[in-house]
């Protein structure tokens, strides 16, 4: 079983910039494969990004450029840097693990799940 905690969501304005942190425990994390999803109200949730164990990347292309996906195995956590954000990424964010090597962008590629952390930007 592996415990995910999202953390760092918060309201700033469009062009600003937060960081979500996401801490997975309860197995070995470097053998994880992590990536974060969002949902914004009334829509369905979509794949953002991800990272695989070797350390590859995958972005979605609304945020390539302005999003960048790293991990610390030595903490256990995984961070997403959301740079000029705008109103349209405001949303839920939910960070999900799965020990497998590649990075799938479906909901159903991800075994574990966090509660989520707000994301919302004001025009």
């Amino acid at each position: 079983q592996v415990q995910v905690v999202e953390s760092g969501g918060g309201l700033v304005q469009a062009g600003g910039s937060l960081r979500l942190s996401c801490a997975a425990s309860g197995r070995t994390f470097s053998s994880l494969t992590l990536g974060w999803f969002r949902q914004a109200p009334g829509s369905e949730r979509e794949f953002v990004v991800g990272i695989s164990r070797n350390g590859d990347t995958r972005y979605v292309d609304s945020v390539k450029g302005r999003f960048t996906i790293s991990r610390d195995n030595a903490k256990n956590t995984v961070y997403l840097q959301m740079n000029s954000l705008k109103p349209e990424d405001t949303a839920v964010y939910y960070c999900a693990a799965v020990s497998l090597f590649y990075i799938s962008t479906r909901q159903d590629g991800y075994t574990y799940w966090g509660q989520g952390t707000q994301v919302t930007v004001s025009s």
